[in-house]
């Protein structure tokens, strides 16, 4: 089968490559397209092969591609890289043979402007410093501490709570001994005498008394009775909530090797992201656009070819699964939104088992509906809408403003 490199540019070598073989003649410059839409592209495209430096990952390093190669030539290899090998082009014949003849796949509907602003991205994003490390996602606060943390209380504080309510059980017990006793002593009744004996024969005594106390009797049923009642409302509420759910999968993939420390971008796998209601898993044939060349012996990645060979998908472990009577779209919080994965899915990067982090409980995403504000820049749907809202309220537009809590935004 073919073996597919994900974006355009498998030939975009450095400038030693460029100077060995018979790079094309100088043209118009592929520079000048919109660099924050290349951006996208790029991500969405061309990261999980290329870096915009010169750091080879499975393809070469970008830097300065767009001034070793005029745009009529680049436009021609991003369209149709296998059409430039075919007609016989000596410095594309020499970097396809050079990465072992891997076919990088074709972008036939990309536009000029598109891939205009793709080398645009390069260009800047390569000789720009690098970003600040460890700074927060554009989306990442967008749902405040929703994202990871559960819609009741800790163990800790359930424990500790019940340790609490023990020592005043007990402290009431004693105070109404000595209470008991000092108002008979007091009144004077006969048996009123202080007991003789040794500490624990009185304490013996006291609570017998105690326990033959109908009011505290009827006091500790009745405590019994409502932590049982909690216990039982606690448990019902968890029905269903898989929350730190993470089931072993038949292939070990770590999203913290591939989203993590390569980068790759969750767009690339799960492909329905941005444009419907799932995000998708990824097809096998999207493993072998780089696992065609790439740790091809290890037994893991030889479970992907038996998946081909059998013509059998690779049977997946859901992990993150809401009830039928719950209607969730990706692109709408992707697209519209503007939520990061991590929003919703933990830090995924980190994880190198996929688990549930979040409880994704109906009273979880009201709380973010809540929470989060409408990202209305530059995004003229909304112009009436918040100037309706600033008339009534001097806080952000939230969700909760535009019918995010409305039973029929999720249950129809």
């Amino acid at each position: 089968m073919a073996i597919l490199l994900s974006v355009p540019s498998l030939i975009y070598a450095q400038d030693s490559t460029a100077a060995a073989g018979a790079a094309p003649a100088a043209g118009a410059p592929a520079g000048g397209g919109d660099a924050a839409k290349g951006e996208t592209l790029f991500k969405n495209n061309c990261a999980q092969c290329h870096a915009v430096t010169d750091e080879r990952v499975v393809g070469p390093g970008l830097k300065g591609v767009s001034g070793r190669h005029d745009f009529a030539w680049l436009s021609k290899w991003v369209r149709n890289s296998q059409a430039v090998i075919a007609s016989g082009d000596p410095y594309a014949v020499k970097i396809y043979n050079e990465y072992s003849k891997a076919q990088m796949t074709s972008f036939p509907n990309l536009s000029d402007d598109d891939i205009k602003g793709i080398f645009a991205y390069i260009d800047q994003a390569g000789t720009a410093a690098p970003a600040a490390a460890g700074a927060p996602a554009a989306g990442g606060a967008a749902a405040g501490g929703a994202s990871s943390q559960g819609d009741g209380p800790s163990d800790l504080f359930v424990i500790v709570l019940a340790a609490l309510v023990v020592v005043m059980l007990l402290v009431l017990g004693v105070l109404l001994v000595i209470v008991s006793l000092l108002s008979k002593a007091v009144s004077g009744e006969p048996g009123t005498t202080v007991e003789k004996g040794d500490f624990m024969s009185r304490l013996g005594n006291s609570l017998k008394r105690i326990a033959s106390d109908p009011a505290i009797r009827s006091a500790t049923i009745w405590i019994f009775v409502l932590l049982v009642l909690k216990a039982t409302l606690d448990g019902a509420y968890s029905v269903g909530v898989q929350q730190g759910y993470a089931p072993k999968q038949p292939i070990s993939f770590s999203h913290k090797l591939h989203a993590g420390e390569y980068k790759i971008d969750c767009n690339y796998c799960h492909t329905g992201v941005n444009r419907g209601k799932s995000a998708h898993i990824p097809s096998a044939n999207i493993c072998m656009n780089c696992h065609g060349v790439i740790k091809k012996e290890s037994p893991e990645i030889q479970k992907i070819y038996t998946s081909i060979e059998n013509n059998q998908p690779i049977e997946w472990v859901r992990v993150h699964n809401l009830p039928d009577l719950a209607y969730f779209n990706h692109a709408q919080h992707v697209n519209v939104g503007g939520l990061e994965c991590q929003n919703c899915h933990g830090e995924v990067e980190k994880m190198e088992v996929i688990q549930q982090r979040s409880s994704l409980t109906m009273g979880w995403c009201i709380d973010c509906h809540r929470k989060t504000e409408v990202n209305t820049k530059d995004n003229k749907y909304y112009d009436k809408l918040v100037q309706l809202h600033a008339g009534e309220s001097k806080e952000a537009l939230k969700v909760a403003d535009i019918g995010g809590l409305e039973c029929s935004k999720c249950h129809y």
